[in-house]
């Protein structure tokens, strides 16, 4: 239904009787069972007619809007819930709802004619009651709805009209025509009675006003006259209404019958034959109601006057035989027969669900055409026979009561379509819209002058349709699509390869050929038709096109017929012309007597000779044909001939023939484009299986190709990640990117130009642009302007419509489903792209599993959905939930009556999801339009299940030990519970389908009750840090081995499950999220949004972190420039407030965004009551108290069990995050005060770390605390904490969490002995450190780890280790958009390069291009340690091949990174690499070459090895190399020795005599083996094509 709380499904228990009866009325249900032929009855009985005024105006007002689903919606909301009211009120009454008819119910009470008086009395009653509390409606559009109701009574016909199959009821007769009168001659709330209800009431108890004599009066009011008691009245008008209902429980005794076979039978003959197949299915009421676009054909007949009630009653039979007969052919159903003063009217609708047609407004115009002549020319009494057709977008679905409701149509076009009967009366009329998309040819068609129509300010143009009718002009000379000059046409080779083939074979063979293209409608076959086009006239050929129409098939010989027009240049003339120039083209070819044969075929008038009068009609056809091939050979000698004709499947079978014969006598090619060839003619197979012909099927376009006709389309290099959705269909694509300019959605970009930004808003093109590594813009020159584009931060792409072409093609799959198939889509598409079997289950909980599963299969067979295809290295087991978990379907009380001791954990851990439970949409478009296709109410409804369904799962996988990704985000939050952040949904009657389940309880944000094991877990006191540890690093080794080592499932945590988080966030989370946006439930959306944001930065995806946080900060609204301001659109606490900012901090770090990340992560302190400092006073006062007061307030620990402590948890675990990311933001720059700041950051990062004791977060602190001391070139400090990590690390209870700060602990363990020069152990703790970050999918710091075992590989002169390192390393950073991960891989490809014994990883031009293009990046700008090195080394490459001019450019850069860059392993990587290029430079450069920086001298040179011995204290490894660089420098004072002298070996950046000293080290296979890669060939000869190589770049 429209509303979804008015018209619900019908209790569970009710029989298949009762929900027909619902349908229908009583007049119907209690008759007794007549002959076949129109059965008439007469019985006494009151009418009663209610005419909604105002509901076709503000029908009016929505269909301006030009939003039609929406306001289809609310417009059927309203309605439905008027109507609905109005509808019990009559049944309380008695009444019987006969009909629900557009705006108008007509009710009936059936009595004795000495009863009639009475019953007026109870119908004056209840329409009074109706008027007083329905009389006027107020909606929020302006737009009041009003009633008018009009009474009368006598002797009313039934009738009913129909066949054994479908059968309608009428009531006819002059008191029918009265209620009608009545109802029309009343205004706006006012009663008006027949003449003769009149005369047959109780008059003395009525006021009244004689409107017209002997034709109706005005009821006032009724006169309360002693001793008159309505409820006496009304318990004796009860005894003359034997179906009035018995139980309080239902408004109807139809509801209530007892199981009855042969009245079931007699009811479904009653219904819509649609309808009928859900009602046998099962279906829900409100599953029934859908929006979609159909085509309506109203048929109204008016009769003579003088024709009899039995003659009027068979000729309504006859005509309903035929229009139903006819309409069906064309796919349509005949709805509703309703009478009318002067006539009958029938309501046709082509594309209810279930019936959609691709060409359903052809169908509609040909039967009605049909229809209006059958009428003409069969039906005698028959004053005026009218039709008309619309075409939109309409409600379709339940109107009325539970107990009464009827299946209608509501929307403007239906109005429309009513109103078009009395403008244009005696034609068949159309719209403008049916007029379009019937496709046929606009001869067909009269224009009809403009008309006034009652209520619809704007009708648009009409149309007449004539019929079909034969062409007499051609103009067809045309394909559908032109060439697009700048968009080439996309992975179509093979497809032009088979025509390029068949001209050759046609050249060589000297006979036809034809290629036939297969294709769905869409794929680019026209397009590929004009490319073809293009190419054949470039060549000189003559091509002759033609575009086929449907209804071309059924005129005999109309292709050949066009095709030879066109080839005679005949088909453009003028039409006094046509014959001289055809006689041009004959002449001399054919001869002058055979003239005459072209007469009928081209409408020319050539003198009848004798030879032609003497032939019959079989001869004049074959030597027409003759004449053609005579006509055509002629032409193929002078020039090769090409025929293209799109949409081939239109071609009639003579013409189909004709080419068969054409290809065996002509050599001539044929290019034809058809959709399917199973609808073919027995011709047209016969064709296709001829030698000559050749079947080529289009195929979907790949995924890169489709982007790149995306870009075009939009004019942009790149698109957003969330409009990526490959769909393979070209028409969809450029569809879809003209419906998202034309909505103004997208926001467009310079691609060139990137800064920091001030404002959080403002990052959505730098995000886009950090993503873009993969979509290098390639071939645009230097002064091009290049774009990108972004979404617009307001706009929600799950609820942006889908555009009318797409959602009719998608519609038209969907139909083509059984019932239950398209049950399942629609609920799926609710769920999303992607869904799981038990929540799809969950959706539709009358169906079984085994039902569910058949239905499944039959889907995935025809590709409708197909199994999501998850990567190869998840394994066979549980991937949504946590653990191992196996769905419980209970009721809210059910879960109450379960023990405390069952934890939500155990819950979970009884879900289990098999690998293939979980599946995802298959066609393209298919799910939106599904979507699309429910009320609002319902999808409400629905969204609302998926998302309580969701709730318990949305936490850490069983892996990681539950909890929130935030950590203890429920215990923070938990008082939001009780405020009015959450809104209460609305309850729905119980009907027994899950729409309707009384929902008693909120939405609610997760309780501190579901909490999960690591988060009540007790932790271990304070005291426990000092009794056990691990006192060196080989007691740690060996904990750690020993735990490695460990063969029980249960405690190995490598061979326990793997880490299903991912899967979480995509199944789980990102579903809930939008569930929560849709049903409007914004304070549970902005808890999960941030849950998604937090898992994205978990597993490394950035982007989508960002594209969470900015889902969440629309919630929250537009920020204001004044604090005291500030107010959210969404009540959030001040704990989700600190972690929005905090989260956004870290997205903004890792874009490159270090002053805004700043300041986010210094209000999120504040907001987390810890303030940081500004100033260096306010530094040194900080420190002070951090060194001192600290240490006192750790002897006062909370307790741990108490939810405040847990709430205090939470709060100090962001305060960790957030000085994490502030030490990390002020150790980019070198700056005393920035160290400062930094220094502060961490001893406060230590303390609050100590404050939480949690055992893996303290060594995770410490490690990070080690790595900062590293960078900050303090030795003692450095080895001092990683001690302390060590120490605290074997208090780490083998958790997950306790396996990652293991691993980041073996990492920096790896670093340090790579910056000690201990390489062989930092490859050891290398490998052992990758093996568990492969295992917890840590991307970042699997990332990490394998940069450190490069270094150390490199500088233990391993290259093929090398090779097998950075190919791992690619396959990492590929699959992710981490563009410093690409700099650092490309960074140690440029060394591999310089020093690796031949050896190439990737091309020097791959890596410059990838620098040059993403120099400027705000990430890359940050990151001056990994600049240095990357600069210096394109530096030293160039200066070695003697390019100064890019080397200058390159040095030039390196030397105002040397500055910013710290004691860090790759700033000191970076700065001996800066050294190095310093010394071939004073080698190799010669004077005066540099033309915008000073040549480099020996004292510079010097000064920069001093600064490194300072600067880089902690980086032993390097000093040897840098002493001997020093050493070489001053042994060579002058630059003459040092051009005739060779520097130390070691740095000779020649690539063919590299560190020929030492010998090559064999590499350990072991750690070889663990990586699992090929060993790269070395390179024999690069020196040769290095040269062209930078050409390339540089060009």
């Amino acid at each position: 239904m429209a509303t979804g709380e008015r018209v619900a499904a019908l209790p569970p228990l009710w029989p298949v009787e009762a929900r027909l009866a619902a349908l229908l009325p009583d007049l119907l249900v209690f008759r007794k069972p007549r002959g076949s032929e129109p059965e008439l009855a007469t019985a006494q009985g009151v009418l009663l007619g209610v005419h909604v005024t105002g509901f076709t105006a503000l029908m009016d007002r929505f269909s301006l809007t030009c939003k039609s689903e929406h306001d289809m919606d609310k417009l059927a909301h309203i309605f439905s819930y008027y109507i609905s009211d109005i509808v019990e009120h009559v049944l309380c009454f008695g009444g019987d709802i006969l009909n629900i008819t557009g705006n108008v119910l007509l009710a009936l009470w059936t009595v004795k004619q000495n009863q009639l008086s009475d019953i007026i009395t109870l119908v004056a009653k209840c329409s009074l009651e109706i008027q007083e509390k329905f009389g006027i409606y107020h909606t929020r559009e302006g737009q009041d709805l009003q009633l008018k109701i009009g009474l009368s009574a006598g002797r009313i016909s039934q009738v009913i009209v129909g066949d054994e199959q479908r059968q309608y009821l009428l009531v006819i007769g002059r008191d029918v025509d009265d209620v009608q009168v009545a109802q029309r001659l009343a205004q706006a709330n006012e009663i008006v009675l027949s003449w003769n209800c009149w005369k047959l009431c109780e008059q003395y108890m009525f006021e009244v006003e004689i409107m017209r004599e002997d034709e109706a009066v005005k009821l006032r009011d009724m006169r309360i006259i002693d001793p008159f008691d309505f409820d006496e009245h009304f318990d004796k008008c009860l005894d003359y209404l034997p179906h009035y209902r018995t139980s309080a429980d239902t408004l109807r005794t139809a509801l209530e019958l007892d199981p009855d076979s042969a009245l079931e039978q007699t009811l479904r003959k009653h219904i819509m034959k649609n309808l009928l197949k859900k009602i046998d299915e099962g279906q829900p009421m409100e599953y029934i109601s859908e929006f979609r676009t159909v085509t309506m054909v109203l048929v109204s007949l008016e009769f003579n006057k003088t024709a009899w009630m039995l003659h009027l009653c068979h000729l309504i039979q006859e005509a309903a035989l035929y229009i139903s007969t006819v309409i069906e052919k064309g796919g349509g159903q005949l709805s509703q027969i309703f009478m009318f003063e002067k006539g009958c009217m029938f309501l046709c609708v082509f594309g209810l669900p279930g019936d959609k047609k691709p060409d359903e407004c052809a169908h509609a115009l040909e039967s009605s055409f049909s229809i209006f002549s059958f009428c003409w020319e069969n039906l005698a009494e028959t004053k005026l026979v009218s039709i008309s057709i619309t075409n939109g977008p309409v409600f379709c679905g339940m109107i009325g009561a539970v107990a009464r409701h009827e299946y209608t149509v509501i929307g403007p076009k239906v109005s429309l379509v009513a109103r078009m009967i009395s403008a244009y009366p005696g034609l068949v009329s159309c719209d403008e819209v049916t007029y379009l998309r019937s496709m046929l040819p606009a001869y067909n068609f009269k224009k009809l002058p403009e008309k006034m129509m009652k209520n619809i300010s704007n009708p648009g143009k009409m149309y007449e349709y004539l019929g079909h009718r034969r062409c007499i002009m051609f103009g067809k000379r045309h394909l559908a699509r032109d060439r697009n000059k700048n968009h080439p046409l996309l992975d179509r080779e093979k497809e032009l390869e088979a025509f390029q083939m068949a001209q050759q074979e046609c050249l060589h063979q000297k006979k036809g050929q034809a290629v036939l293209y297969e294709g769905g409608k869409g794929y680019g076959k026209s397009q590929l038709l004009a490319e073809i086009n293009f190419l054949a006239q470039k060549e000189g050929h003559r091509v002759l096109p033609l575009k086929l129409k449907e209804a071309d098939f059924k005129q005999c010989f109309y292709a050949i017929q066009t095709l030879m027009a066109i080839f005679f240049d005949i088909d453009m003339c003028p039409a006094y012309y046509r014959q001289e120039c055809l006689h041009k083209q004959l002449r001399g070819i054919v001869e002058e007597p055979l003239h005459c044969l072209f007469n009928d075929l081209f409408f020319v008038k050539f003198p009848l000779s004798f030879k032609v009068s003497h032939m019959d009609d079989l001869t004049r056809q074959k030597k027409v044909k003759a004449c053609f091939f005579q006509v055509l050979q002629e032409a193929v000698r002078e020039t090769p001939l090409i025929f293209l004709i799109d949409e081939a499947q239109y071609m009639d079978a003579a013409s189909w023939e004709f080419l068969e014969t054409l290809l065996s006598t002509v050599p001539i090619v044929m290019v034809m484009t058809l959709t399917s060839i199973f609808t073919l003619c027995g011709c047209a197979q016969h064709f296709l299986h001829s030698s000559q012909a050749v079947l080529v099927p289009i195929l979907k376009l790949a995924t890169t190709s489709l982007l790149r006709m995306a870009c075009w389309e939009l004019g942009v290099v790149s698109i957003p990640q969330e409009l990526q959705m490959c769909f393979g269909n070209p028409l969809y694509c450029e569809v879809l990117c003209q419906d998202l300019l034309s909505k103004d959605i997208l926001l467009f970009h310079n691609l060139q130009k990137e800064e920091e930004k001030s404002k959080w808003e403002t990052l959505s093109a730098n995000a886009m642009k950090s993503t873009m590594y993969g979509i290098l813009p390639a071939g645009c020159e230097e002064d091009q302007e290049l774009y990108i584009c972004t979404v617009k931060d307001n706009v929600n792409l799950d609820t942006v419509l889908l555009p009318p072409l797409l959602k009719e093609i998608a519609v038209n799959q969907l139909d083509q489903l059984s019932l239950e198939e398209q049950l399942l889509v629609k609920c799926a598409a609710v769920i999303g792209h992607s869904f799981h079997i038990d929540l799809l289950q969950h959706l539709l909980p009358a169906w079984n599993k085994n039902k569910l599963l058949q239905v499944l299969r039959a889907l995935v067979d025809m590709h409708v959905l197909r199994w999501f295809n998850r990567s190869q290295e998840l394994p066979a087991e549980s991937i949504l939930v946590p653990s191992s978990i196996k769905i419980i379907e209970q009721t809210k009380e059910e879960k109450k009556k379960k023990p405390d001791t069952d934890s939500p954990l155990s819950l979970q851990e009884e879900l289990s999801l098999p690998q293939t439970g979980v599946l995802a949409f298959g066609v393209p478009l298919l799910r939106e339009a599904a979507w699309e296709l429910w009320p609002k109410s319902q999808q409400i409804a629905l969204h609302l299940e998926c998302a309580c369904f969701l709730q318990d799962l949305a936490c850490r996988c069983g892996s990681c030990q539950g909890g929130d990704f935030v950590p203890f985000h429920r215990f923070a939050v938990c008082s939001a519970k009780s405020c009015s952040g959450t809104s209460r949904f609305c309850s729905y009657k119980d009907t027994g389908s899950v729409l309707t389940q009384v929902i008693t309880d909120r939405l609610q944000l997760p309780s501190p009750q579901d909490s999960f094991q690591f988060q009540t877990k007790p932790f271990r006191s304070q005291e426990t840090f000092t009794s056990e540890h691990c006192r060196t690093e080989e007691e740690f080794l060996d904990q750690v081995n020993r735990k490695l080592a460990q063969s029980s499932p249960d405690k190995d945590m490598l061979t326990r499950k793997p880490c299903h988080c991912e899967e979480i966030l995509q199944f789980v989370i990102s579903p809930l999220t939008r569930h929560c946006l849709v049903i409007g439930e914004t304070t549970c959306a902005f808890y999960y949004l941030l849950e998604a944001a937090a898992a994205s930065l978990d597993l490394s995806e950035n982007y989508m972190a960002f594209f969470y946080l900015r889902k969440a900060s629309s919630l929250l609204g537009q920020p204001s420039a004044f604090s005291f301001l500030k107010k959210h659109k969404v009540k959030i606490c001040q704990f989700e407030e600190a972690t929005f900012c905090c989260l956004r901090s870290e997205v903004c770090f890792n874009m490159g965004q270090i002053t805004l990340a700043k300041k986010l992560a210094r209000q999120a302190l504040r907001l987390l009551k810890r303030s940081f400092p500004w100033t260096w006073f306010g530094v040194f006062f900080q420190t002070f108290l951090e060194k001192y007061w600290h240490s006192c307030s750790l002897s006062q620990s909370p307790n741990k069990s108490s939810e405040n402590s847990k709430k205090k948890l939470a709060v100090l675990q962001q305060r960790v995050r957030c000085l994490s990311l502030l030490w990390q933001l002020y150790n980019l720059d070198t700056t005393a005060s920035s160290r400062r700041f930094a220094c502060l950051a961490t001893l406060m990062q230590k303390n609050s770390a100590e404050e939480f004791a949690n055992e893996a977060q303290v060594v995770s602190t410490y490690v990070a605390l080690s790595q900062f001391s590293q960078n900050m070139g303090d030795r003692d400090k450095w080895l001092q904490c990683e001690q302390m990590a060590i120490q605290k690390s074997s208090l780490c209870w083998f958790s997950r969490e306790g396996l990652l700060a293991t691993a980041q602990l073996m990492q920096a363990l790896a670093y340090t002995k790579l910056c000690l020069g201990h390489l062989d152990f930092s490859i050891k703790l290398g490998f052992q450190a990758h093996e568990i970050c492969r295992h917890l999918k840590k991307p970042a710091l699997e990332n990490l780890v394998l940069s450190v075992l490069f270094k150390s590989a490199f500088l233990k002169k391993k290259f093929d280790l090398c090779v097998r390192v950075l190919e791992s390393q690619w396959a990492l950073i590929s699959q992710s958009h981490d563009v410093l991960g690409l700099a650092c891989f490309y960074s140690a490809c440029l060394d591999l390069l310089l020093y690796g014994k031949g050896l190439l990883c990737r091309s020097f031009g791959e890596c410059l291009h990838f620098i040059q293009h993403c120099e400027h990046s705000c990430i890359l700008n940050s990151q001056s340690n990994v600049m240095l090195g990357v600069h210096s080394s394109l530096a030293m490459w160039f200066a070695q091949d003697s390019q100064w001019n890019l080397a200058e450019y390159h040095i030039s850069k390196a030397r105002r990174l040397v500055k910013r860059t710290n004691a860090s392993l790759f700033g000191s990587h970076g700065f001996v690499r800066f050294l190095e290029c310093h010394v071939l430079m004073l080698r190799k450069m010669p004077e005066g070459v540099f033309m915008h920086t000073p040549p480099e001298t020996r004292s510079q040179t010097l000064k920069y090895c001093k600064e490194f011995f300072s600067r880089c204290v902690t980086c032993p490894v390097y000093h040897q190399w840098v002493s001997e660089l020093k050493a070489s420098v001053m042994r060579y004072g002058q630059r003459e020795s040092m051009s005739s002298t060779n520097t130390a070996r070691p740095f000779d950046t020649c690539l063919t005599r590299i560190w020929i000293e030492g010998e090559f080290l064999e590499e350990n296979n072991s750690f070889g083996r663990n990586l699992g890669m090929q060993r790269f060939d070395k390179v024999a000869v690069v020196k040769e094509n290095k040269d062209e190589e930078i050409q390339e770049c540089v060009c």
